[in-house]
């Protein structure tokens, strides 16, 4: 129909100038819709550069102030803190240490910057000697697999650690059975219940988490990840863990990676109305700046499109490495 009644209907006419496709945009992409990644280190004094994720470094407690009054004036969403701390073992004790790297480096933050939203990842794979993300036992076979419902624990009193030193949400990404209704239950037990949560609902067993393996020090010492993170030919399923974390009670979603489900981000968008995130995760970032360096794609332009995309599918924010590239050609 549409095409018979050429040449009345033009739709190039709302493409002629930059000022008009900017007025009808659909999707836009603000400094405010981006949420930093940051990972702090127990042991280092300056900034280490991570080899595989160009212009990311492993930081210093010490930085933490800096980097957040950088946050806040490039007028970023927020931030999200991983922690590398000195000791690790096999429960990821670490994790829970009011003086680790993570709850420090919140304190800081919040002096520094007390507007900024500061969000920290709750899990323990930075933090266990073999790299998963819970405490290990052995099955009826013998062989060794992650304790799902002992690790409610750990992740628990790690969320209160952190909600004391002064975080906003936290954020469990560990993909253990009830554990967002654990740490709702440990933050209210603590008169914590103004303290949101934002469960990576569903994260997927993913090729494109190498790099951010480097960053957090975090690779499995053994087997993968698959017995507890998503299938990647999985999407119903999105919906059935989306259904739990949110009747345990979670505040915000996130899918994770991003630009490989986007298709798995709109359906989660159509099934609730909570606020939805994506994690723009290390691979992807990495395959931009490689091909960049490369001279095979724009970095600017094909950073903007794949973070566009991710809003376009539905996301109300996104983790992304991106972030203070972004906001500077944004004119932040």
């Amino acid at each position: 129909m549409v095409a018979s009644m050429f040449p009345t209907v033009r739709p190039r006419r709302l493409r002629r100038t930059a000022s008009i496709r900017s007025l009808v945009r659909e999707t836009t992409l603000a400094p405010s819709d981006l949420i930093l990644p940051l990972f702090f280190a127990d042991f280092l004094t300056e900034a280490k550069p991570v080899a595989s994720m160009p212009g990311v470094d492993q930081l210093p407690v010490s930085a933490a102030a800096e980097q957040a009054r950088q946050a806040a004036k490039l007028g970023l969403g927020g931030v999200i803190l991983f922690g590398l701390p000195k000791v690790k073992d096999a429960r990821g004790e670490a994790a829970c240490d009011p003086n680790g790297p993570v709850p420090r480096a919140v304190a800081a933050m919040k002096d520094a910057a007390p507007d900024l939203v500061v969000i920290t990842d709750t899990c323990v794979d930075e933090y266990t000697d073999h790299g998963h993300c819970g405490i290990l036992k052995k099955d009826a076979r013998g062989e060794m697999v992650v304790d799902n419902d002992a690790t409610l624990d750990v992740l628990a009193r790690s969320a209160v650690a952190q909600a004391k030193a002064g975080a906003d949400i936290v954020a469990p990404s560990d993909m253990m059975d009830g554990r967002v209704g654990a740490i709702r239950r440990a933050l209210d037990d603590e008169s914590m219940s103004d303290i949101a949560i934002l469960s990576y609902s569903v994260k997927y067993a993913s090729a494109f988490y190498g790099p951010f393996r480097d960053a957090a020090d975090c690779a499995p010492q053994f087997g993968d990840r698959a017995g507890y993170q998503m299938d990647p030919g999985n999407g119903r399923e999105a919906l059935r863990e989306l259904e739990l974390d949110i009747a345990e009670g979670a505040d915000m979603v996130m899918v994770k990676p991003a630009l490989p489900y986007l298709d798995v981000l709109w359906r989660v968008r159509q099934a609730t109305t909570l606020p939805v995130g994506a994690y723009n995760f290390s691979g992807e970032y990495a395959m931009i700046k490689a091909a960049a360096a490369a001279g095979m794609i724009d970095e600017k332009r094909a950073t903007m499109e794949a973070l566009t995309s991710i809003r376009r599918a539905g996301a109300d924010f996104i983790l992304t490495y991106h972030a203070p590239d972004v906001a500077r050609w944004l004119g932040a």
